[in-house]
């Protein structure tokens, strides 16, 4: 068995990889902000043990204290590391006021963490990106995308999250390729993360069911996402980090064709029984979205998003590492279920299988 970093371990991703790591038998090591999250995240891998029918071993799993904006605590972590999953990275559900309050910690942040595992002989160091990096500021398409589509960042209206994944990858493809040594790099672009909560630490995915669920999503816009489960997620992680085919690679990860937010709701109505009374059954007009931005932010940065499909195959994922993820429909039921037994939501009815 393998010493592990998994960083940002309080994360909705990294909470996931930890306990499939420690369920493998492997040591893992966890970077937080605050050394006092560490209660946290040994409740949120205790719930994910619990699904299991199992408990999180607490003796394969310590925590170090570490910044993606500053240098100190990553040489400790990493230290006697043979892989490094690097997970952590800045996705704030407000719009920041400028988009370097992204872009900056996460590009720098990838760059600190492949310092560190390369001066510290690491083996591999496998990075989550995203369809982020793949598949905005093209030409509209028909063809799903793959991996070796990329974002033009100089493109005009993209959002500051998707410029942050797109420029962290890119200088870590650099890094390794100019100074990485020996080090091995492996790259995962998940699509938007469904699957089971296991705290209050979840994806922005997550919050647009949870906004559903709750009724502050009345209608739904036009719009269009990738599902892929963070299971499946965390399992093509490990997958990446052990198979040698994964080195210099990237893999998108998800699950089938993209799925309308009305779509979405409609599993929600079908599967969550009394919790979905207040899931949105109609879609918001075009035209009415656009007139509400005028004096909404957040919803002006959907705007260049309306009506666009945007597939994306995982062929790559399943012929490489043998990856075989969970459906669509599977990954919004268990993480509406997930919510309302963690007691997440707003409105409190309950859900009856």
């Amino acid at each position: 068995m393998s010493t592990i970093l998994v960083t940002g371990g309080s994360g909705f991703i990294g909470s996931h990889a930890i306990s499939q790591l420690l369920a493998a038998g492997h040591e893992v090591r966890t970077t937080v902000r605050s050394l006092q999250r560490e209660g946290d995240v040994r409740a949120m891998l205790n719930q994910g043990a619990m699904l299991n029918q199992g408990r999180a071993p607490a003796d394969r799993l310590s925590f170090f204290a570490a910044n993606l904006e500053g240098d100190q605590g990553w040489p400790e972590a990493v230290a006697g590391c043979e892989y490094v999953l690097h997970v952590a990275s800045p996705f704030p559900a407000h719009v920041p006021r400028h988009e370097d309050e992204l872009i900056v910690p996460a590009r720098d942040g990838a760059l600190r963490v492949l310092g560190a595992a390369r001066d510290a002989g690491v083996k591999r160091v496998v990075l989550t990106s995203s369809f982020a990096a793949i598949g905005y500021g093209h030409q509209p398409q028909t063809a799903p995308f793959d991996e070796t589509d990329w974002t033009d960042p100089n493109a005009g209206g993209l959002a500051p999250y998707v410029k942050s994944k797109t420029l962290a990858e890119r200088a870590a493809w650099d890094f390794i390729g100019r100074e990485g040594g020996a080090l091995e790099l492996a790259v995962v672009n998940p699509v938007a993360v469904f699957g089971p909560v296991l705290g209050p630490d979840y994806s922005t995915s997550i919050l647009l069911l949870r906004r559903m669920l709750d009724g502050g999503m009345p209608v739904c816009p036009r719009l269009y996402f990738g599902v892929v489960d963070v299971r499946d997620v965390a399992d093509l992680h490990i997958r990446a980090m052990l198979n040698p085919a994964a080195k210099g690679e990237r893999f998108l990860a998800v699950a089938g064709e993209c799925m309308a937010l009305l779509d979405m709701a409609k599993v929600l109505k079908a599967g969550m029984g009394a919790s979905a009374k207040r899931v949105p059954s109609r879609q918001l007009p075009d035209w009415l979205v656009r007139i509400i931005a005028i004096g909404v932010p957040v919803m002006r940065q959907i705007l260049p998003e309306l009506g666009k499909i945007k597939n994306s195959s995982n062929a790559k994922a399943r012929r490489v590492l043998g990856w075989a993820p969970r459906s669509n429909e599977e990954s919004i039921l268990s993480a509406a279920e997930s919510l309302v037994r963690l007691s997440l939501l707003t409105a409190r009815s309950s859900y009856r299988s």
